[in-house]
């Protein structure tokens, strides 16, 4: 936000009050969670004393970011902040709806939520699929659209295209929540309606992928000899991959089948692992130097190394995913001539035993991969930079003629 703004983070040390509130917020839910106090929803959501103090930050955090909005210098609104602003206000307000509850005494841990039933379904779906929207698309979009044009030193390829990315993905994404409850006690139309906005979303999403590609036009070159910017186009292509198959999924024949399997684990990993977590790396590889004021990161060929452990080990974890959900779907809907179920649970659960041993390989790949880049940063920010040959397929710099 400095950096967009060209302003100081507005409210002195509203922002230290924003971290450490934040990390005890963290500390209090997850004890909750250890001790069993949650309000014993879907999501476990911790109790109301912990929603409270939530609310707390979370207005300090929103606070913080419009006084910094308004105090800018720079003319224009950066489009990653008009992101960042849409998940901090969006969050809040689903964070506030669905955790509306009535503490059943103020000295005791306990309350009784607002909803019940379908309604409680309904509400819980609107929160869990646009806390996924507004938290794990929108705010790191804002992250694509500032470290993807300063990595690669390229402007945004279309600032309009950017816009229309921003408003069209807001206001679709709202309504798309009740696409997790087909086949459900919620009417009809309502399941239709979430299924509706949700293939409308392909346009949008595929909008801000091209945006993202695209940025790189005229330092395509990059990608043979910089294994950060390397690590960003493979999450915008994660990006565009999840936002297509959640559209898909979402369509009710497919959902038929897709619905309570592991191909759903796949498609939110993909989502989580390849879009969010490799975005985070990128942008962890771009800040740490310049925080810690170093001419480059300890090792690049240590973020090769992450970048195909990484990719490999996520690949391999959604397609065994992908693989498993699909033959899982197909064995719960198997019956035979007298319109009995052919397989049983147990033997459906046994038939994904070598998928789930792909997928703790594929997961201790890209844990690997994590671990490495750990090392990496804190051999950056203790000053050591390691001497390596030109890394494969790397042009070699140019040397003057004596």
């Amino acid at each position: 936000m400095q950096r967009t703004c060209r302003a100081r983070l507005f409210g002195g040390d509203l922002g230290w009050f924003v971290f450490w509130g934040y990390q005890l917020f963290i500390v209090m839910a997850a004890t909750g969670y250890l001790l069993g106090i949650t309000e014993s929803r879907e999501y476990a959501e911790p109790e109301w004393y912990v929603d409270i103090w939530l609310t707390i930050v979370w207005v300090a955090y929103l606070i913080l970011f419009l006084g910094t909005i308004l105090k800018r210098k720079e003319p224009h609104i950066y489009v990653a902040n008009w992101f960042y602003l849409s998940f901090i206000v969006t969050i809040a307000m689903l964070h506030v709806v669905n955790n509306l509850s009535m503490p059943a005494s103020f000295l005791g841990s306990k309350s009784y939520s607002a909803f019940s039933g379908v309604q409680d379904a309904l509400t819980q779906w609107w929160y869990g699929h646009n806390a996924v929207g507004f938290f794990l698309t929108a705010g790191f979009l804002g992250m694509m659209y500032y470290f993807v044009p300063k990595q690669a030193n390229r402007p945004v390829y279309s600032y309009r295209l950017s816009i229309v990315h921003f408003w069209a993905i807001i206001f679709l994404y709202i309504w798309a929540g009740p696409h997790h409850l087909h086949y459900t006690a919620l009417p009809d139309w309502a399941q239709t309606l979430g299924m509706v906005f949700s293939i409308m979303l392909w346009m949008p999403s595929w909008g801000g992928m091209i945006n993202g590609l695209m940025t790189l036009s005229g330092a395509w070159d990059k990608l043979r000899t910089d294994p950060i910017i390397r690590m960003m186009v493979m999450a915008i292509a994660f990006y565009g991959m999840s936002t297509f198959e959640g559209p898909m999924m979402s369509i009710k024949t497919v959902n038929s089948l897709s619905h309570y399997t592991d191909w759903t684990i796949g498609h939110v990993h993909s989502g989580a692992l390849g879009w969010v977590g490799m975005i985070s790396f990128g942008a962890l590889y771009y800040m740490v130097p310049k925080l810690w004021n170093r001419e480059r990161l300890y090792s690049l060929r240590l973020v090769t190394w992450h970048f195909w452990l990484a990719t490999l080990g996520i690949v391999v974890y959604a397609s065994v995913m992908w693989v498993s959900g699909i033959m899982q779907g197909l064995m719960w809907r198997e019956y035979d001539e007298q319109g009995f179920l052919v397989y049983s649970f147990a033997e459906t659960v046994a038939a994904m035993h070598p998928y789930y041993i792909m997928r703790a390989i594929g997961g201790a790949m890209y844990l690997s991969g994590a671990l490495i880049m750990a090392w990496n940063i804190a051999m950056t920010i203790l000053g050591y930079r390691r001497e390596e040959d030109p890394m494969p397929g790397s042009v070699p710099a140019l040397q003057l003629a004596r």
